[in-house]
């Protein structure tokens, strides 16, 4: 079959895979999510539309999700450094566990069942629109960070959590780091900087450790669907700053709030899929 006749005879999905990644580069500028929080649902369920299975489509989802989130993070983290809102302190103290973290967690999402992954997502879905919903704009709870200790933990958690449902960071590192007063732009801008620790060995492990499902998508090598990836990227990183121009027009917070709904019912319903 020629790359043309291929293209022809999937072109709804392809249009799929485009939409997504529209979709995510707006909402990564406009509110600031990361776009793995939005790619993991999607890719989920469109895989179950062709026929994977949904332990299958789910492990493959994440393993493509983390993949897309290397090339976006690297654009993100350039812009996030000229205003100045990385903290490299922070990140030198961070980067081993987080790595460690990601590590650990990646390998274990070639190694289980999709269905954990599923329970997992769903979870910190469900945990992260319902912060967006009634913490935002809240008083921390802390003065400061924790000790070394609790440092440590904090980003070795967020590397395995990240790694194991496909998510860059940010949606854990950025409420958990305003839990303990630390500057908002700053948790933002760092957190683009751990999205690229968190992608770049998670997608590398699920790549070459992975082995591909027998129902797996067309174009899969490992567990990173390479169709989705070439189709979701480019238009991630077109259409982010557009979503940052639009920022600027509309009604943010109103809008993140929209989000945190549709992400509640999203989490929730990924959940309701496995106890029906």
């Amino acid at each position: 079959m020629s790359i043309l006749e291929f293209i022809i005879q999937n072109i709804p999905t392809f249009l799929a895979l485009l939409a997504t990644g529209i979709f995510a580069g707006i909402l990564a500028g406009l509110l600031g999510v990361g776009g793995g929080i939005v790619i993991v649902p999607v890719l989920f369920f469109l895989f179950q539309s062709f026929g994977v299975s949904p332990e299958s489509a789910m492990v493959i989802a994440t393993a493509t999700s983390l993949a897309t989130i290397v090339p976006t993070s690297i654009s993100s983290i350039r812009s996030h450094h000229q205003k100045g809102n990385v903290d490299f302190e922070l990140l030198k103290r961070w980067s081993i566990f987080i790595l460690i973290g990601v590590l650990v967690g990646s390998w274990l999402v070639t190694r289980v069942d999709g269905s954990l992954l599923t329970v997992l997502f769903g979870v910190i879905a469900t945990l992260s629109a319902l912060n967006m919903l009634f913490r935002t704009g809240k008083p921390a709870l802390f003065q400061k960070l924790p000790s070394n200790a609790g440092q440590t933990a904090m980003g070795t958690s967020i590397g395995f959590f990240s790694a194991m449902v496909g998510i860059g960071g940010g949606t854990i590192s950025v409420p958990l780091l305003t839990l303990y007063n630390y500057p908002a732009h700053k948790a933002v801008g760092t957190a683009a900087a751990i999205g690229l620790i968190i992608s770049l060995p998670g997608a590398l492990t699920m790549l070459l450790l992975g082995s591909t499902p027998t129902d797996a998508p067309a174009g899969t090598l490992g567990l990173v669907n390479l169709v989705s990836f070439l189709c979701i990227v480019p238009l991630t990183v077109l259409f982010a700053p557009v979503g940052a121009s639009l920022a600027a027009k509309l009604d943010a917070a109103k809008l993140k709030k929209i989000f945190a709904v549709v992400l509640l019912i999203t989490g929730l319903r990924m959940l309701m899929q496995l106890a029906l």
